[in-house]
């Protein structure tokens, strides 16, 4: 049995930000699932008996080398892709997270060809192809408060 194939997925999804208006963003690799060359947040499933929490916590830790200062929920996607032309189903929880940028590296360099910070007036093209639904959902709550 397959997450998100055979059964809904769950997911965090962490938009990691460093209070001063920049945002991290991965090259997704060849060695991804899929989307190769696109730039994205960062995101993990959450595994049976683990909560949100400690997933969002681990998964930064694994793919930023670093501690989540501050979380906020956005709120959450149903998303539906296709894979291999298979369709698939997740619902993902949606977070912006505080992080100090100094300690942010690339934790995953098998997955991502680069780490880079952006500010959300001069993002990169080729994003993440989820981009468009989770900016028109949250674009107003990722001021950096």
């Amino acid at each position: 049995m397959k997450k998100g194939v055979d059964f809904t997925g769950v997911t965090v999804v962490f938009f990691c930000h460093d209070g001063q208006g920049n945002f991290v963003l991965a090259k997704r690799s060849m060695n991804c699932r899929d989307e190769h060359g696109c730039w994205d947040c960062g995101g993990g499933a959450i595994e049976f008996g683990d909560t949100v929490e400690k997933t969002l916590i681990d998964e930064i830790k694994q793919e930023y080398c670093t501690e989540v200062l501050k979380a906020e929920f956005l709120g959450f996607r149903d998303v539906h892709r296709e894979h291999d032309g298979v369709p698939t189903h997740w619902i993902a929880l949606d977070f912006k997270v505080l992080v100090d940028r100094s300690k942010v590296a690339n934790g995953e360099p098998h997955k991502f060809d680069a780490l880079e910070w952006f500010r959300l007036d001069a993002l990169p093209e080729n994003l993440h192809s989820q981009f468009p639904n989770f900016f028109r959902l949250y674009l107003d709550k990722l001021g950096v408060s």
